[in-house]
């Protein structure tokens, strides 16, 4: 009866600890819906945000530019440091809790000027009761002992879910990363590029005079 009560109690706190990213969810979910920035500002890691935008926008812009063929390789050296210095500042405005409670209340920063693609749905982190629960429960993927991560929402296209991933701190679980969609990352790549360009014409024309 002793080990049985020992393994009882193991798989009970086995099952809270599984659990726990789930009720941190809700919570994350209640502090959308209220718009609660002091929640999202204590629970919420954004020097790991601000990096990982950095890095995520940088990479959809090499992409694209190692896909065209008229871009010397010492041209896309110089674009691909432009392109880190922007996303570097867009990072500074992008990742703010504003700007985290509208990202996560429906997919797509509504205060940048970006225009959603047609064809997309506004969705995002809403749960409005235990039950919604489950399906975040069966897509989440625990890596390791200390972090889970989380699409959302869980049924949509893999182009149109943001996966953001929650990293245990003492015993709270705080939101460490946001990986955009798909649509939203190549769209500010998109910006950015046309942002570049227009600084590269300009510079040609001063060159020039």
């Amino acid at each position: 009866m002793r080990w049985l009560a020992i393994l009882l109690g193991l798989a009970l706190a086995w099952l809270a600890y599984t659990m726990s990213p789930l009720w941190s969810l809700y919570d994350f979910a209640q502090a959308v819906r209220r718009h609660d920035t002091a929640y999202i500002e204590s629970h919420v890691n954004f020097r790991t945000l601000r990096l990982s935008l950095v890095r995520q926008i940088t990479a959809a812009m090499r992409t694209a530019s190692e896909g065209d063929p008229d871009l010397e390789p010492r041209d896309r050296q110089r674009l691909g440091d432009a392109a880190y210095g922007l996303a570097l500042a867009l990072s500074e405005t992008m990742i703010t809790p504003d700007t985290v409670i509208d990202l996560l209340a429906n997919g797509w920063p509504d205060k940048l000027d970006l225009e959603r693609p047609a064809g997309t749905r506004p969705e995002g982190l809403t749960i409005r009761s235990f039950g919604r629960l489950f399906p975040y429960f069966t897509a989440m993927e625990m890596r390791g002992f200390r972090a889970v991560v989380m699409p959302i929402p869980p049924e949509a296209p893999r182009g149109e879910r943001t996966r953001i991933r929650l990293r245990l701190r003492g015993l709270t679980w705080r939101l460490v990363d946001i990986e955009m969609a798909d649509t939203l990352r190549d769209q500010i790549a998109a910006k950015l590029g046309k942002a570049l360009a227009r600084a590269k014409i300009g510079a040609n024309a001063g060159e020039e005079r």
